[in-house]
């Protein structure tokens, strides 16, 4: 204990990770709406910001590796009769246990803004994906000393540094979605959607592979001659072969795979009924209000809605097919960077916007200008641009909101009873999926 103390004192150990906090950090709190939502959101997210850790502790491997080469003492070293790899060790373990830290540290940073705001923790998939984190960061380090000391070129870490970049990214997106999940340690980081998680195949499959690299710049580190060093290629191919072996083949579950349980509809007791995803329960009670009020405005049409649920289908083809229920309206739900609902003002909009009737994937015949038109008839407000008010939307044709403005005036101009009643032709056209084009202009009959 007193030697991996001394390591961590006077090796790179320390700095490594001082830099890896700062770098997984900086990362993190440039963009906290992308991980405030969940666990497994921050999760993925550190995870994904190993594309710029890994090289890191990489570098910091091969240029601790070097050091019995800077210094000159290799001869003398060897000449010991301690053992190489007893000599190793402590060195071996300070660098593991520093990263390790580190990314623990980074981890816990997202926790402890997150961690009493969101009701739903899955903490062993959670764990899990950590753990694979932290074993990457470990791996990376120790092939990095192996290659160091290998090769204690004074630009080896430099060089490794800025190949570790592209190394991870084309990793992850150049090989087969099953083979990337199964060798790099950001495939299937990147957030697309609330509910997304990590099979626990694929974090077995990419914990073999890493503990094969972390092996094999064990070897390379410790090795005493050529044949040693020609060895560590063993354990490379074998924990390739374990881990292609068992990674799942289905790309629903090494791509975007989704919790269930995180989806899960959690709904208010009274009527009208209000439900949304366990994973956002924490904002229903600040949801519930204002949908209510959406339901309101929609209560003016015959047959209306009386029901507000979060929309829950992903990216996956068939889902976005899938037909809502009747009676329901689905709106997005998204939280912001402090982990609460994001712009509360559109939640009204985003109920009536459709005049309830949500898009099903199929349907071609819908029409923005007069959806926005018919629904700020009903708001009783004029139509105006979604940039800035609807979470997500950064820019639009402005054409559109000016034809909906001269549509929205022309219904301003007749009977309520007229107008009412071309809202409700198009409503009744977007349930059967045609053209509602054309059936709000025209002169009052």
């Amino acid at each position: 204990m007193s030697v991996l103390r001394l390591e961590l004192r006077r090796s790179a150990a320390l700095g490594a990770a001082l830099l890896t906090v700062v770098v997984g950090l900086g990362a993190l709190y440039v963009a906290t709406g992308r991980w405030s939502g969940g666990w497994m959101s921050l999760a993925l997210t550190t995870r994904e910001y190993l594309l710029l850790m890994w090289p890191l502790a990489l570098a910091a491997g091969a240029w601790q590796g070097r050091r019995e080469h800077r210094a000159k003492v290799g001869e003398l070293f060897a000449s010991t009769a301690r053992p190489r790899a007893a000599r190793m060790l402590p060195v071996l373990g300070a660098m593991a246990l520093a990263l390790a830290l580190a990314y623990l540290l980074v981890t816990a940073a997202g926790l402890a803004r997150i961690g009493t705001a969101v009701p739903y923790r899955p903490l062993a998939t959670f764990a899990v994906v950590t753990g694979v984190g932290v074993l990457s960061l470990v791996a990376a380090a120790w092939l990095g000393l192996g290659i160091g000391r290998m090769l204690p070129a004074l630009v080896t870490a430099p060089a490794l540094g800025a190949a570790g970049v592209p190394l991870i990214f084309f990793s992850a997106v150049g090989p087969a979605d099953w083979l990337a999940a199964a060798i790099s340690p950001v495939h299937g980081s990147s957030s697309f959607h609330d509910y997304q998680t990590v099979d626990d195949r694929v974090s077995a499959a990419l914990a073999i592979w890493l503990v094969a690299l972390a092996v094999a710049g064990l070897m390379l580190f410790v090795a005493g001659g050529w044949r040693t060093r020609a060895a560590a290629v063993a354990p490379v191919a074998l924990g390739l072969l374990a881990a292609t072996a068992i990674v799942p083949r289905d790309p629903d579950v090494v791509t975007w795979p989704v919790d269930p349980v995180a989806r899960e509809l959690v709904c208010t007791e009274d009527t009208p009924t209000v439900c949304v995803s366990r994973v956002h329960a924490n904002v229903l009670d600040t949801l519930t209000p204002l949908a209510r009020d959406g339901l309101a405005v929609l209560a003016k049409l015959p047959d209306a809605p009386t029901a507000v649920q979060e929309d829950t289908r992903t990216i996956s083809f068939e889902e976005v097919r899938s037909v809502p229920r009747d009676g329901v309206v689905t709106i997005e739900v998204r939280i912001d960077g402090r982990g609460e609902l994001a712009r509360p003002d559109s939640v009204v909009r985003a109920v009536v916007g459709g005049l309830g009737v949500a898009y099903d994937g199929t349907c071609e015949n819908r029409d923005d200008v007069v959806e926005r038109a018919a629904a700020s008839w009903l708001l009783g407000r004029e139509p105006r641009s979604d940039v800035g008010v609807v979470p997500g939307m950064i820019e639009e044709d402005p054409g559109i909101n000016a034809e909906a403005v001269a549509l929205w005036r022309g219904l301003r101009e007749l009977p309520d009873d007229e107008a009412l009643a071309r809202v409700t032709a198009v409503r009744n056209a977007l349930l059967a999926c045609q053209d509602p084009a054309g059936l709000l202009s025209g002169s009052a009959r």
